[in-house]
This record gives structure tokens, sequence and C-alpha cells, in this order.
């Protein structure tokens, strides 16, 4: 296996784990204090969810917009393929010795059911709009400022992400006051986040640099975005 296929079944792998793992969790609620009394209320997937902004980015940058688009269609798969076999599992009654009863089983996976419904249509979305402004930056500034167009991206397409998911998942369960409010809260996290990675962000980039030689990283990213990307 050569080094490109390498890191891109890596890449893939990590996108693919933190995503799901953002959809299984997600129907969890917490509170975060803040400066100045400001409280965020958050669903528990946005732990998960700066590693696919970081991973989307990556694949981006080595592997063009072909390449991520199949990692973004691979997890819409995934995401349904977990709802199928929780659907499942939700059929099967527990035993009666099981320390994991049905009620608490059904909870927390029913809920997560209608999550997964709203961040397979918010994920998609979002994604798409990722790819289309990460490129379109790309197109504009050339190899410059990673930066930009790495924030940029996560930026227009979180804002989408971050009030469709909560309006599929928890309409007619909380009032449109707090889903609004939710949906702010977590955009401005996220917005915090994709600000607060983009050193870990170069710092990856130099690391795949010297993991595939400077001439190899180059000659990617050139294929990448001359429009015979990696598929």
């Amino acid at each position: 296996m050569d080094k490109r296929l390498r890191l891109y079944t890596i890449l893939s792998s990590v996108f693919l784990s933190a995503l799901i793992l953002a959809e299984i969790t997600g129907s969890k609620l917490v509170q975060v204090p803040f400066i100045g009394g400001f409280v965020f209320t958050l669903t528990m997937g946005v732990v998960p969810f700066p590693v696919t902004f970081i991973v989307t980015d990556i694949i981006n940058e080595y592997y063009g917009r072909k390449g991520i688009r199949f990692v973004t269609f691979v997890g819409m798969a995934m995401i349904l393929l977990v709802l199928a076999i929780l659907q499942i599992d939700m059929s099967i009654p527990a035993a009666s010795f099981s320390p994991v009863g049905d009620e608490a089983f059904n909870t927390v996976f029913g809920a997560s059911t209608r999550i997964i419904v709203g961040s397979l249509t918010a994920y998609l979305i979002g994604q798409l709009v990722d790819i289309a402004v990460f490129h379109w930056v790309r197109q504009k500034t050339g190899s410059r400022m990673l930066w930009l167009r790495a924030t940029g991206s996560t930026v227009v397409s979180q804002l989408i992400d971050s009030f469709v998911v909560l309006f599929i998942a928890f309409s007619g369960v909380l009032s449109v006051d707090q889903i609004v409010e939710i949906g702010f809260t977590n955009y401005i996290y996220k917005f915090l986040i994709a600000v607060g990675i983009t050193p870990l962000l170069y710092l990856l980039h130099g690391v795949i640099d010297r993991y595939l030689g400077m001439e190899q990283a180059k000659k990617m990213m050139e294929e990448a975005h001359s429009g015979s990307g990696s598929s």
C-alpha cells in the first residue's frame, strides 16, 4: 500500500469514527459555563465534531473535491447503516439479567434515531456547502491562506448544520425559542472551535507533508485542485 492510499484510509477512518460517534451521542444536552456568566447549551455531538472539521479540510487539501465527496457519501451510508442496526437492536428484548434494560437502551438510542435523521440531512447539506466554499476560496487564494479556506468553509457550513439538525431532531420536544438558543450557542461553540483548531490544522499539514515528502505532497495538492483530484 503506497503512502497516498494509506493516508487516505487513515483520514477516512478517523472521519467516519468521529462522525458516527457524534451521531449516537447527540441526544444528550449539556451546559458549559463561559466568560461573563454566559452558558453554552450544547449537544454532546459537538465533542467529536471538531475532528471531522480538521479531517474534512485535510482531505480537501490533499485529495480534492472528489476525495472528500467520496468520504462524505460513505459517511452518509454509514449513518444509514447505524440507523438500521439500531432499529434492529431496539426490537430485540433485553434478557432479564441484562445490566441495561430495554427502557434505558431505547431511551438513549431511540432519541438518537431522530437525531440521526436530522443530522443526516444537516450533514449532507453542510458537507457539500463546506466543500464548495473551501474550493471557491482556494481558487481565489491558491495554496496560500490555508486558515482562510479551512475556517471560512467551516463557519459557513456549520451555520446551516447547527439549525437544520436541531429543528428536525427536537421540533415538538423543545420550544422554538429553546431550539434557536441551542442552535445559536452550538454555532458560537463551533465558530470558536474552527478558529481555535487552526494551529492544529497547520501542525497536521506539516506532519503529513513530512510523511509524504514535500515533492509528493506538493504534487498531490496540485493534482487535487487542477480538476484531476484523486477519488
